[in-house]
């Protein structure tokens, strides 16, 4: 008890401190240009009045939807072409997957095409009545940047509860041969394997963890469409198997792909608490989970040991 009172006493310190610095840099240029967006929103509104179930599908499944498939289409041709050697040479499994065997991949994403057409689509068209009835996700006013952000903290803490605790549920015998094993037929990911799983585990795992916090807090449809945007590019870059400069470190859940039975959260908090990441931190892989500065891989200045691969 006293040591999770001590992590989540320090995370809430840290946290409040990063609100204040960063709000007040961002909140100079929300407020310069708040005028701007509003305007451009209410723009949409005229447009789709009467109709804004359109605009809601097209905020909550298009846009993001259209971000996931543009950056993965640029992964997909470092991992089938190998090219342009500036990225592929930050590949974290030196050797796996070069090239991706075309017909695996395939069927992936034919995998994930039908979870997100099959299985997605009809989860948002669910939500938005219950969107609608809670708070109207396409209410004239745009939220404050205050709240978008806490929003975002709040959406983030829901996401990493639930996936942890439906994940590591997904590695229970009783369930992992029949429904979790799909997933981890990739134990070196590539980037659009993030929503290769069975539909069951997409509903579960993927869906429902990014879908609660904005049902809680009757979110706006803009508030939804950065959320839902920013999770898949953050669970493609999670799977995406390159370590790049700049980019939140995919090292963690590469590990887990790697052991399957090691970081199972996405923050590392819950697996810090309930001791699942023990064996990761004894590893070259804990040593390069570090945001990449510079532009030498850390595969070459951080290699793993000579005598085994960890």
């Amino acid at each position: 008890m006293r040591r999770t009172a001590f992590i989540l006493g320090s995370g809430l310190l840290s946290f409040v401190a990063f609100w204040n610095s960063v709000t007040w840099h961002l909140q100079r240029f929300w407020g310069a240009s708040g005028y701007f967006w509003q305007a451009q929103w209410e723009r949409l509104l005229t447009t789709f009045e009467g109709k804004e179930w359109i605009l809601f599908f097209i905020g909550a499944i298009q846009v993001p939807c259209l971000f996931f498939w543009s950056f993965n289409g640029l992964l997909l041709v470092v991992d089938t072409t190998g090219k342009p050697n500036f990225i592929s040479r930050y590949r974290i499994q030196v050797g796996k997957n070069e090239p991706v065997d075309p017909v695996k991949l395939r069927q992936s994403i034919r995998t994930v095409l039908f979870n997100q057409c099959m299985v997605s689509f009809p989860m948002v068209v669910f939500l938005y009545p219950f969107l609608k009835w809670w708070g109207d996700p396409c209410r004239r006013e745009l939220p404050t940047f205050h709240w978008f952000l806490l929003e975002l903290a709040i959406f983030t803490l829901i996401e990493e509860v639930l996936f942890y605790y439906s994940h590591r549920l997904l590695h229970h015998p009783t369930f992992y041969k029949k429904i979790h094993k799909k997933h981890h037929e990739w134990t070196a990911p590539i980037g659009v394997i993030s929503l290769y799983a069975h539909p069951i585990e997409h509903v579960v795992s993927n869906m429902l963890p990014a879908i609660v916090g904005p049902l809680v807090m009757g979110s706006h449809l803009s508030s939804i469409t950065v959320w839902f945007s920013l999770a898949l590019i953050i669970t493609t870059i999670s799977h995406c198997g390159y370590h790049l400069p700049f980019l939140p470190s995919p090292e963690f859940h590469d590990y887990h792909h790697l052991k399957f039975n090691q970081c199972y959260g996405v923050l590392g908090v819950l697996d810090h608490l309930h001791g699942t990441d023990i064996v990761f931190k004894q590893t070259k892989a804990y040593e390069r989970h570090v945001l990449l500065l510079g532009f030498t891989p850390l595969s070459e200045s951080i290699p793993d040991s000579p005598k085994r691969m960890e």
